[in-house]
């Protein structure tokens, strides 16, 4: 319930958009706007080609990921798991990111309170996450935005971490 008010609270071109919530029983359904794919696909799709993204299509992404945070955060809202996999591409020519999966995102009030540690994804998690801090508010968003960032241009995760101590 908490992802469905954050998305519908959201109104940006640069996060996904939720069209409508399909209850029954069992499940919950979102309805959401059609992406082709994400960033790890396409990150995945030019490693098995030996290609790179050109600086001119990463600055547009990198661009727009950054203006979909600033959109989050505007909003009071710490997305909490930025990586590859929530970022996905829409459009003709999968030029459109919108930024997606906002099941561990929060919403955050001055002063900042306690959270969980257990949050992002490890190779994208800040150093306060990794130092174990419980309080922390929106540059660990940022930080994972440059840890895609190194990703884009590099197509290799910079901090490939098999548990928090390494």
């Amino acid at each position: 319930m908490r992802e469905i008010s954050i998305l519908k609270e959201l109104d940006d071109k640069n996060v996904i958009s939720l069209k409508d919530v399909i209850m029954t029983n069992s499940c919950i359904y979102f309805v959401q706007e059609f992406c082709n794919t994400d960033l790890k696909n396409l990150l995945e799709k030019k490693l098995a080609a030996h290609e790179f993204l050109t600086p001119a299509i990463i600055k547009c992404y990198m661009y727009q990921i950054v203006s979909g945070i600033k959109a989050c955060h505007e909003s009071r809202i710490v997305h909490r798991d930025l990586k590859p996999a929530n970022v996905l591409l829409a459009g003709a020519e999968n030029n459109e990111i919108k930024i997606a999966d906002f099941g561990l995102a929060r919403a955050f009030s001055i002063p900042i309170k306690p959270y969980t540690k257990e949050v992002v994804t490890l190779w994208y998690r800040a150093p306060e996450l990794l130092l174990e801090f419980h309080e922390y508010a929106t540059p660990i968003d940022m930080w994972s935005a440059g840890c895609m960032f190194a990703e884009l241009s590099t197509k290799s995760a910079i901090f490939r971490g098999q548990n928090d101590q390494n």
